[in-house]
């Protein structure tokens, strides 16, 4: 049976680097963060399948590796800048961005999820990022992944992009589905489709809901 280190290496290479993922500090986290640690532990073994996985007990699955790799790419990242992942479930996203050297948040309103989260981070070896179930109306960021498809834009997270900032998120469900990222010019975002992506569906941006934080 191939380790998880040998896995990880393979979905890298068989995954990312066949989905037009080239960035070298992407890769890197990619195969350095053990995406095992994200999935309860009788799911570890399906860690580094070319898929989405759902996480028992809460709203949110794991989007499929190559996915949260590509978004983050589009991101550009540099270290230091403060990002904030929504709703990534154990939180995978935020510790790619945080092992590519961004100050990293995950906003988890789903509590299970969150709970995981908590237990992925306690594991040695993973970089340090905030865990927080809700954000303060002036809480803002350089960069914001939205982990999971959104039937309507997710408008209540664009506050939360600073002036320069970039939030990048997939619209629709299915094969209809695409990313679209946003880059804020003033006060005002303006989006752009980059590629199409499927994700898993976050309830709390399904149309003809409200949502708040």
């Amino acid at each position: 049976m191939s380790s998880f280190a040998d896995l990880r290496r393979m979905m890298v290479d068989c995954q990312l680097r066949t989905y037009d993922v080239t960035d070298r500090a992407v890769l890197a986290a990619a195969g350095t963060v053990p995406r095992e640690a994200f999935l309860p532990a009788e799911l570890s073994d399906l860690a580094y399948l070319d898929r989405q996985e759902a996480l028992p007990g809460t709203s949110r699955a794991l989007a499929a590796p190559m996915v949260t790799a590509r978004m983050i790419q589009m991101l550009d990242l540099e270290p230091g800048e403060e990002v904030l992942e929504f709703g990534g479930g154990s939180g995978y996203g935020a510790a790619l961005m945080a092992e590519m050297g961004a100050k990293a948040t995950l906003l988890e309103p789903d509590e299970a999820a969150l709970a995981l989260a908590r237990a992925a981070f306690a594991q040695p070896g993973i970089a340090a990022a905030e865990l927080v179930g809700s954000l303060s109306a002036d809480r803002s960021f350089d960069a914001v992944l939205v982990s999971g498809a959104c039937e309507t834009p997710p408008e209540a997270l664009f506050a939360h992009v600073r002036p320069g900032g970039r939030l990048i998120a997939v619209l629709g469900l299915g094969r209809a589905a695409r990313v679209v990222l946003y880059r804020k010019t003033g006060d005002s975002l303006s989006g752009r489709p980059v590629f199409d992506a499927a994700a898993p569906a976050l309830p709390e941006f399904r149309k003809a809901e409200a949502f708040a934080f």
